[in-house]
Order: C-alpha cells, then structure tokens, then sequence
C-alpha cells in the first residue's frame, strides 16, 4: 500500500505536470499521511539537514563562476580558439560548437548553461551559412550535455556527496568520457555536413602560430581546469573550496583582465545563480526526503532483488540499469534522478564488481541523455529558446546525434579503464 500510494501519487503529479521537486515532495507527504504514524514535519527535517553539507556548497560557486565566465568574454574567446582548430572542416562551425561545449563544459559543470552560452553565437552562425535551424539547434543541445560530464560537473558534485565518493575523483573520471562523446557528436556532425555541403567555418590556413596565437589569446579561459583540478590534487584546497577560487579568478579576469565584466555584470550573475540554486536545493531536499521514505520502506532493496534475480551477469545487469535510467531521464530531472536512485543502484553494482567511480560517470553520463530526450529534454526547450526554432523540428533532427550518445554511453560503460585510468594515475 505505501509504495502503491507513493509511486503512484508521483506518476500522477508528473502526469498532472506539477514541478518534479513539487511532486516529489508531495507525494512523500500523503504517503505519511496516509500510510505511516510518522510525523508529517519530517519531510521538512530531511529536505533542511540534507542540505547542511559543505560539499554541497561548491554547486552554488561552480553556477556563479559559469555565469561570470560567460558575461566576462570567455565565451567568446574559447570560441575563437575552436575556430582556429577545427574550423576548416567540412562543416567547420559544427565542429566549432562541440568543441566550443567541450570548453565551456570545463567551466559551467551545467548543461543547459553550455547551451545558452554557446548557443547565442553559434546558432545565428550556422543559421546564417544555410546549416539549417533545426539542425544548428539540436547540435548545440546535444553538445551542451557535455556540460555535466567534463569537469567541473555539478551532477558529480552531488553523487560524491550521496555515494561517499571523492568528488576530486568523480572530476577526473570525466574528463575521458566527455572528450569521447565529444569525438562522437563530431563524427555524426561531419558525414551529415558532408552530405548536405555545409561550409567550414574558416577558410584561413592552419599554422601553427595562428594556433599559438589563439591558445595564447584563450590562456586565461583554459587555465580554469588546471587550477581546479591541480588545486584539488595539489592538495591545496578542497572542490568546494576550488569553486569559490574559480569565482575569485572569474571576477578578477572579467574585470581586470579583460575589462568585460562590469560591475553590474557581477550583480547580476549572482542574482541570476541565487535563483538557480534556489530551485537546485529544493529539488535536492525534496528528493533526499522522497528518499527517505524508499528506504523506511526497503523499497531500494526490493529493486536491488528484483535486478539481481534477472541475472548474475555484470554485463546484463549494467545493461538493464542503463535502459532503466534512460527511461527515468525522459520525465525526472538529473538531480532529483541521481539523489533517489544512487543509494538504490549503487549497491546492486558495487557488488557484481563495478567500481563507484565508473558507475558514477555512467549515471550522469546517462541521465544527461535526458537532456535531450522529450518530454523533459531542458536542453531542446533552451535551445528552441535560443534559436527561436520549434521544438518538433529540434526532436527531428537530434535523432542521429542521440544515437551516437547512446552508443558512447554504452562504450563508457563496457570499458570501465575510460573513468578509472586518471584517477587511479593521480592516487598512486
């Protein structure tokens, strides 16, 4: 009766469009209501003390160093870089914006913030070279999913934070797999530019001092991961305490540096990463209490059973988790997804063998999947925003580049060395 009542009042919120968060704290309260003697005020106890982590504090710092990155003329500049390296191929600004994410990735940790940051220059560019809008968006929505894979990823943040793992760890784990889902999304970009004759966004020679000149141009942007990671690993502060370095070192390079981050610029980004976090956290308490009725009601080892009777395969169960979680990551965000079913899935592949670091870069590199997948897919609704395009014809044209997430995600999964390799080189 109480998982009855509590799944299905879930199901029924979603279906009623009501806020994931909302709905998940909705449902968590009838539950006790009507089928436990708990008091109700415990859904408010769990959603404040769950929040009272110092880790936790780097989501915040990670959101704002983005935004003030994205205002100070970063953006801007590492797109310039991209141009330089992979702007004369065949369809060169599509090679342009995946690896345009792929740098901004290594300084938002957000999705849908790699989309709205590379997307305005992108889009109108490739719109404007006949790439096609539909096209020029679904690519930017895609690309931007990185976001949450490249380090710093705020997805990684939390699971170190729910699993117990080392979020320095976590870090460095995605630093392969978002380069390979990178490669992945250009392949695709390159045979479709090269069946419909798109242009390379660049027709200037590549030497090598054009090369030195733009990396010297970006040295700034690109010193960001250096300094969050060998800080990290250095020993000299802490990921938390390596977010608020990248907020120091975000204002003092807007302002100083390249004189594009006005002062009002800066207000205005903390205003704007208040109210994001403000939604961040609510949806981490209210998950973190939905939880905490699963597990007074032993619903994660019902489930953990429930997989490990299928098969005693390692392979199959990895394979029965991904499909699961790609259909989770249709309708629950990446947060509220990671913060319920990580204590629940955890378990069941630690012990086939799996290690927490890779199953961590395999749940955030699934649910960012759902980034792009209807009917949530936050990154088709910036993308349509951004470039103005319906989102029918964004879904149309996303379909080739989903495949080939998927087929990466599967190659992440199968080949655990990917997550593994450089944490395990720098704990050594």
């Amino acid at each position: 009766m109480t998982v009855l009542t509590l799944f299905g009042s879930l199901f029924l919120f979603i279906i009623l469009n009501i806020p994931v968060a909302i709905a998940l704290g909705l449902a968590a309260l009838i539950t006790i209501f009507f089928t436990t003697d708990l008091p109700l005020g415990i859904i408010t106890q769990k959603a404040f003390t769950s929040l009272d982590s110092f880790p936790l504090m780097a989501i915040p710092f990670f959101m704002l160093a983005g935004i003030l990155m994205g205002k100070g003329g970063v953006s801007k500049r590492l797109l310039d870089l991209a141009t330089v390296l992979v702007g004369w191929m065949v369809g060169g600004l599509a090679m342009v914006t995946v690896v345009s994410c792929m740098f901004f990735a290594a300084i938002s940790g957000s999705g849908p913030a790699t989309v709205a940051a590379i997307g305005s220059f992108m889009i109108p560019e490739m719109r404007g070279k006949n790439y096609g809008s539909g096209f020029a968006a679904a690519l930017t929505a895609a690309a931007g999913s990185i976001g949450v894979i490249i380090p710093p990823s705020i997805p990684f943040v939390l699971y170190g934070v729910v699993a117990g793992v080392s979020v320095g760890s976590m870090f460095l784990a995605g630093v392969i797999p978002g380069i390979v889902i990178g490669i992945g999304l250009m392949i695709v970009s390159y045979a479709i530019a090269k069946k419909r004759n798109y242009v390379a966004a660049s027709t200037e020679k590549v030497t090598f001092m054009r090369v030195l000149r733009a990396i010297y141009d970006s040295k700034w942007a690109l010193m960001i991961p250096v300094i969050i990671l060998g800080g990290i690993y250095g020993g000299i502060f802490s990921p938390t305490e390596a977010a608020v370095v990248a907020v120091v070192y975000a204002i003092i390079i807007g302002v100083f540096v390249h004189r594009e981050l006005t002062w009002k610029d800066i207000y205005d980004s903390i205003v704007e990463s208040v109210v994001i976090n403000a939604s961040t956290m609510i949806i981490i308490g209210l998950s973190i209490s939905f939880a905490y009725i699963m597990t007074l009601e032993q619903i994660p080892q019902a489930i953990a059973d429930f997989i490990t009777s299928l098969s005693d395969s390692k392979y199959v169960i990895l394979l029965v988790i991904n499909i699961f979680l790609l259909i989770v990551g249709m309708f629950i965000d990446t947060i509220s997804a990671l913060v319920v079913l990580a204590p629940i899935l955890l378990p069941i592949v630690t012990k086939v063998g799996v290690d927490p670091v890779h199953f961590g870069v395999i749940l955030v590199a699934n649910l960012a999947i759902g980034f792009i997948t209807p009917p949530l897919g936050v990154n088709l609704f910036v993308a349509s925003s951004v470039s103005r395009t319906q989102l029918e014809k964004i879904v149309m044209a996303i379909m080739p580049f989903l495949f080939m997430m998927i087929f990466t995600l599967l190659v992440i999964t199968y080949i655990p060395a990917m997550s593994t390799w450089l944490p395990s080189i720098l704990q050594k």
